[in-house]
């Protein structure tokens, strides 16, 4: 099954290991490309343990006694780890976004390109999927998402035109939805449905809000000195991991004392975002717009 070529491969993985025979967690195993390389650098007393809520990512599981795959959104990353006795790790690494795999398969709706059913669910048993956001959110809340998640600006025109469309007939198709707005200039239709889609996709897996819960608990379990290493794929993503690397919170500021010292819950390896150079770029398009940011746990 093909999955995406893994994104700033070696940059994420040389930046997260600090003992080959330490534990560690590959937060969305997708394909395996950086479970695989991470186990290539332990030693036999290391432990690697990943997660991944789609069920497809399963048939992609690694016969490695060192490694164990858990059929979980890594959401629920500290629960989970406790279940098989593990309470602290040395390093979490998480490759954020859609696979390419999730793309590519059409039935799942994640693309703009195949006519498919309205679907974007990572997680296919969960009951939310995007045909019930389409059709049964109401206008002001749709309004929200696609300003929120998609960044659009003309969002309460867009969810009055669905919200009108719908009452004549169910919209239960991408195709369906984009040509309610076949009016979009070709020059700019391409990032408007990429804007549009994911906006939808954000709320059918809630990933801002796992994000959150999920950086949160890799701070709690990570040891001191462990290492928290993201790949993100736009603004949105890459804000609350640069916000909660930097201080700890995701909005405001945090509190400082008399002197304006606050507690940093990392160090930073890098000041700015490694970004993919133009050979990997070439080589592997969906790189373009990845940012990796890496922290070292204060202890």
């Amino acid at each position: 099954m093909m999955y995406h070529k893994p994104v700033l491969l070696h940059e994420s993985v040389d930046g997260m290991i600090t003992d080959p025979a330490g534990v560690y967690v590959d937060c969305t195993f997708g394909g395996g490309g950086h479970s695989r390389e991470i186990l290539s650098r332990l030693s036999a007393e290391g432990r690697l343990y990943a997660f991944d809520q789609d069920k497809d990512a399963l048939e992609n599981n690694i016969d490695d006694p060192r490694f164990t795959l858990i059929n979980q959104n890594f959401r629920f990353l500290e629960n989970s780890l406790l279940l098989y006795g593990i309470t602290k790790v040395d390093g979490v690494l998480a490759d954020l976004g859609v696979s390419s795999h999730q793309f590519d398969e059409a039935s799942r709706g994640f693309s703009t390109r195949s006519n498919a059913p309205l679907d974007m669910r990572m997680n296919v048993l969960q009951s939310l999927d995007a045909t019930k956001v389409i059709n049964e959110y109401e206008e002001e809340h749709l309004a929200d998402i696609f300003y929120l998640y998609g960044e659009l600006r003309e969002s309460r025109r867009l969810s009055r035109e669905i919200v009108h469309a719908r009452k004549e007939k169910k919209i239960q198709t991408t195709e369906e939805l984009k040509n309610l707005f076949g009016y979009v200039p070709q020059h700019r239709s391409n990032k408007f449905f990429a804007q549009l889609f994911q906006a939808i996709r954000i709320e059918v897996n809630q990933e801002l809000d796992a994000l959150r819960e999920m950086l949160e608990q890799s701070y709690r379990v990570l040891k001191p000195g462990g290492r928290l290493s993201v790949i993100s794929y736009h603004s949105l993503e890459d804000r609350l991991v640069k916000r909660f690397l930097r201080n700890g919170k995701f909005e405001g500021e945090p509190e400082r004392d008399i002197y304006g010292r606050y507690d940093k819950p990392f160090e930073l390896l890098q000041n700015k975002a490694v970004v993919p150079g133009a050979e990997e770029i070439e080589e592997n398009p969906r790189a373009r717009s990845a940012k990796l940011r890496i922290g070292s746990k204060n202890g």
